[in-house]
């Protein structure tokens, strides 16, 4: 091949890269709903049933240590977590949104592609941010009766409450309203929980241990998956493939062990159940579980 073959071969590669690299990106950004392409027939998300509770001896109410010298700390994640549920069926969205910033640090660790994703939820969590922002602001110019004004961003119950006295949430079509962001980062969290669930839990001694990558996808196709067409699945599982190895996510947790990171990883876990749960019931009594 002469030197003006190898140079349009070279440029006819680096066009398919980018053309490949920008289909991709789109492909994530509509991962976690940016344009919801989603599956009609998917069912409603479900709790966590589809495995067994876990059960443990260790103190879930004990403090965990900040891990020096990394963004992710899984002790201010476990703390917004415990902090999010309030009497015994509602969430407190500070710190709900509090841990998913946590939680968007843990994916940046992952790698490009799962950064990319992490984006994506990061712009929901504005959305309801921006409007508690905005709810405040107009509460301090009504009249001093209306005592309700100023909190309806306070937990997952009152906003739904708002939102549906005001009109605000459309069960037939798309509206940038709280409850249909909150349903996306539900959905998501669900994923989150179940491949942490994995890491804590796979067996390392029973023949060949599965990858991080293998046990993330198995996470999505569980949760996630349900509520995407098959391309978009597709696209979504090739993020994986590049995710680190297992000893990375000790060093993440400040674990030299399995043993160790599963007693981290698994009060990770609980404290995500009981937000979940909460969730999952205050979204289902108001049949908001299939919102476009």
């Amino acid at each position: 091949m002469g030197v003006k073959g190898r140079a349009a071969f070279a440029i006819i590669f680096i066009i398919v890269f980018l053309c490949t690299m920008w289909l991709f990106y789109f492909v994530l950004h509509i991962f976690l709903l940016g344009f919801d392409f989603n599956s009609r027939s998917a069912s409603h998300p479900q709790s966590l049933t589809f495995y067994k509770p876990i059960s443990s001896e260790d103190n879930d109410t004990a403090p965990l240590e900040l891990c020096p010298g990394q963004k992710f700390q899984v002790a201010v994640l476990l703390m917004n977590l415990q902090a999010a549920p309030v009497s015994t069926n509602d969430v407190l969205l500070k710190p709900y949104l509090a841990s998913w910033d946590e939680l968007i640090n843990f994916m940046e660790t992952l790698g490009p592609m799962v950064g990319l994703i992490s984006q994506e939820i990061e712009g929901k969590t504005s959305i309801i941010r921006e409007l508690a922002k905005k709810e405040e602001a107009e509460s301090k110019e009504q009249v001093q009766e209306d005592v309700e004004m100023g909190r309806a961003y306070r937990s997952v119950r009152s906003m739904i409450k708002a939102e549906l006295d005001q009109g605000l949430v459309d069960f037939n079509k798309h509206t940038a309203s709280g409850c249909r962001t909150l349903l996306r980062l539900h959905r998501a969290l669900l994923w989150l929980q179940l491949f942490l669930r994995n890491l804590a839990n796979e067996d390392l001694e029973a023949g060949r241990a599965r990858s991080p990558a293998e046990l993330c996808r198995e996470a999505y196709q569980l949760t996630l998956a349900q509520h995407h067409l098959w391309w978009v699945r597709k696209a979504a599982e090739l993020a994986f493939v590049a995710m680190p190895d297992r000893a990375f996510f000790y060093r993440l947790v400040c674990v030299e062990t399995q043993a160790e990171a599963t007693v981290i990883l698994n009060r990770v876990v609980r404290a995500i159940q009981k937000v979940y749960d909460r969730t999952q019931v205050a979204l289902e009594e108001h049949g908001m579980l299939d919102l476009p």
